[in-house]
């Protein structure tokens, strides 16, 4: 069962504001991780409130991507990685033993700075993951696609050319086609990572459209190098600097007041 947590706006010492409450769907507790012998997270705790978007800012390097990574355990993937302390995604455990990782990533969905869309037809691409979950009907995976596509703000681009190549679809699209694949089994999270780096400002724009739409449906986390994104599209923001959490609170109280020296000297610009 998932907590309430306790999310106070991040504001200065004198002021008393009353506590926000909101349910968590994702829970971190003291997580470091290490490649190899270099520590890349050190002893990171927070809490992502449901139905919210989250944005961790920071310079290259800082540890971002990688605590993204973990909340779907796609740092398994990475040779000599160790972990320690918990995650919890809608109260389950995401490192128990026991735990399917592909049922995890079911729930946990992902995408990544690169459209990555396969080179298959449009309706494969969003019809991939229901088929490996056991859909095979013809109508029900029609349905899926539809309304997958919808929900990427998408379909009305490609309704008519569902059986065409994806990779033939422009760079933003393809993006929202990710978005569509990634949609299709109903995940709970959805992570992603630098998702409007390489496109163009009106595909950004739309990008960041969609995920004010989609925050209703699912529990949005975004690694972001923009912080004028991360203050047009987030709730709550957490600065990250050499693997540690510095600081977390409201986006708008942690751009406009922030309580630590570090983040306001990252976010006026004096590094990084």
């Amino acid at each position: 069962m998932v907590g309430q947590i306790e999310v106070r706006p991040v504001l200065r010492a004198e002021a008393h504001p009353a506590p926000v409450f909101e349910v968590a769907m994702v829970e971190i507790e003291g997580l470091s991780l290490w490649y190899g012998a270099k520590l890349a997270l050190k002893d990171v705790t927070m809490a992502m409130p449901k139905h919210r978007i989250t944005a961790y800012i920071g310079p290259s390097g800082c540890g971002k991507s990688t605590l993204l990574r973990c909340l779907n355990r796609m740092n398994d993937l990475i040779d000599g990685v160790r972990i320690a302390g918990s995650i919890r995604v809608g109260g389950t455990d995401v490192y128990d033993p026991g735990l399917d990782v592909t049922e995890l990533r079911k729930r946990v969905g992902m995408v990544f700075q690169k459209s990555n869309p396969f080179p298959k037809s449009v309706f494969d691409n969003v019809a991939y993951g229901p088929r490996i979950l056991g859909v095979s009907g013809r109508s029900d995976l029609e349905a899926i696609v539809e309304r997958s596509l919808r929900g990427a703000a998408l379909w009305d681009e490609v309704q008519d050319r569902l059986h065409e190549s994806a990779l033939g679809l422009s760079g933003g699209q393809q993006q929202r086609l990710c978005i569509a694949r990634a949609i299709a089994v109903e995940p709970d999270v959805l992570l992603m990572d630098e998702p409007c780096s390489a496109l163009d400002p009106i595909a950004t724009a739309r990008i960041e459209e969609l995920m004010l739409e989609l925050k209703s449906s699912y529990t949005i986390v975004i690694v972001t190098h923009n912080m004028q994104q991360a203050a047009r599209v987030s709730d709550y923001t957490g600065f990250m600097l050499l693997g540690e959490l510095v600081e977390f609170g409201m986006t708008r109280e942690l751009f406009t007041n922030p309580r630590e020296k570090k983040t306001e000297d990252y976010i006026t610009g004096r590094f990084g």
